[in-house]
């Protein structure tokens, strides 16, 4: 069957999983995995242990995966951490799909979730297939607004090949960039998370497998959210 949505928002079954009864035991689950893995459990038999003690959901289960590190993992990302007036004069490279789904899922009601890292993730997937949403071109001119505050001298877009319709997602960065002026490139490649996670220009995303190897990042969803979708669901389940 075609996808045939409009909007990158909640699941039917948000309002139930991530009401406010639910965020303090899908916290308490977000610290139990971050205890598992600092004692260097696997992953998927510490998200089992702890998603079956608290009788978690598929998609709260995701969730508290997405949140959690390990004390290492959260103190290395913490150091390479870039503030944004660190932007100015400088090119920064984009993980595309991640930054602008995370500000259309912002833009469009969808659960936004905080992580221990500090990091603003969203639920959404793309499943193999990007598909533009009525919040792409919106979520495309805040992104831009944001880098021209921050006077980033250049972006450089990075979009997944595997994934359909990476084509025509650059053709509208390089439209968008075309139309205000913005000192933007978008390449479609193979493997843009070893770019990303090897090269020595800044760059953004909340990849946390990028994050744990790349050399300096900033959270550009994270400050875009914050500063410009006050009405944004945030899902804080790193909060004490």
């Amino acid at each position: 069957m075609p996808d045939t949505r409009r909007h990158r928002g909640p699941h039917p079954d948000d309002p139930r999983l991530f009401a406010a009864d639910q965020i303090v035991p899908l916290r308490q689950a977000t610290g139990d995995l971050c205890w598992l893995l600092n004692r260097d459990y696997a992953l998927p038999s510490a998200l089992k242990v702890v998603g079956d003690r608290y009788q978690l959901e598929a998609r709260q289960r995701l969730a508290v995966q997405r949140c959690a590190c390990t004390d290492r993992q959260h103190w290395r990302r913490f150091g390479r951490c870039t503030e944004p007036s660190a932007l100015a004069g400088h090119r920064i490279v984009i993980d595309g799909l991640n930054l602008i789904t995370t500000i259309e899922a912002a833009l469009s009601g969808g659960v936004i979730l905080v992580g221990r890292d500090g990091c603003y993730r969203d639920l959404a997937s793309v499943h193999g297939t990007y598909r533009r949403v009525d919040e792409t071109q919106p979520a495309l001119e805040m992104i831009g607004r944001w880098l021209r505050d921050h006077d980033v001298a250049e972006s450089h877009w990075l979009l997944d090949a595997p994934v359909s319709n990476s084509g025509r997602l650059r053709s509208l960065i390089e439209s968008e960039a075309a139309a205000h002026g913005w000192n933007w490139t978008a390449d479609v490649v193979r493997d843009p998370d070893q770019i990303l996670a090897t090269t020595t220009d800044l760059i953004t995303t909340a990849d946390s497998a990028i994050l744990d190897r790349c050399e300096q990042w900033c959270g550009v969803a994270t400050e875009i959210v914050q500063r410009d979708v006050p009405k944004a669901w945030i899902v804080d389940l790193f909060a004490s």
